[in-house]
């Protein structure tokens, strides 16, 4: 890693310039954007007094998960960071061993199809929201550490059906892409 040339005050601007944009990013990555050691983020983090990742995340999802009214907050795959009913969401999924396949310790795609359907969900304000269709897309294969970030945006919306996107990212690689078409059902269909 190259030494980096900004003097302290410039680096901790520009450290809290990058979590505000990206509240995921680690102290490795943070490193390695600002050419200093991880011992240097975590000390300049602690001095600015700002939490690390696992920490920023948690503080975010706190409340989000009440928006939610088509699922329970354990029915969702990965963990909801943000969420705009109607509008807009992200989850974050880090793939442990048991995610994967044990030869290649690469991911299986219903884990990253879990975590983009479950958020596209979310998104619709309706008790009951059900997957009509999709159509879905692995870019590249996603491996056991690695952190999956989706992003969903409601793209259409009409009467009970809704369309949303989802493009999930392993830190800026896109590993899935997928169109939802959700249906909201009303409570006297599902109430038989």
């Amino acid at each position: 890693m190259p030494r980096s040339n900004l003097n302290k005050d410039t680096r901790q601007r520009l450290l809290e310039k990058y979590i505000n944009s990206n509240p995921f990013l680690t102290d490795e990555d943070l490193a390695e954007i600002l050419g200093v050691s991880i011992q240097t983020v975590r000390l300049d983090r602690s001095e600015m007094n700002i939490p690390e990742m696992r920490s920023r995340i948690k503080t975010m999802a706190r409340g989000i998960y009440g928006k939610v009214r088509s699922m329970e907050a354990g029915e969702l795959t990965g963990e909801l960071v943000e969420l705009e009913v109607g509008r807009s969401g992200v989850s974050v999924l880090t793939i442990t061993d048991r995610m994967t396949l044990k030869k290649t310790k690469v991911a299986r795609g219903y884990y990253l199809f879990a975590q983009a359907n479950s958020l596209a969900v979310a998104l619709v304000d309706s008790e009951v929201a059900l997957t009509g269709t999709c159509k879905i897309s692995f870019k590249r294969p996603v491996f056991s550490g690695e952190r999956v970030v989706a992003r969903a945006q409601m793209s259409r919306k009409s009467r009970d059906r809704y369309m949303v996107k989802v493009f999930s990212t392993v830190r800026d690689d896109l590993v899935f892409a997928g169109r939802f078409l959700i249906f909201a059902i009303s409570e006297e269909v599902w109430r038989r």
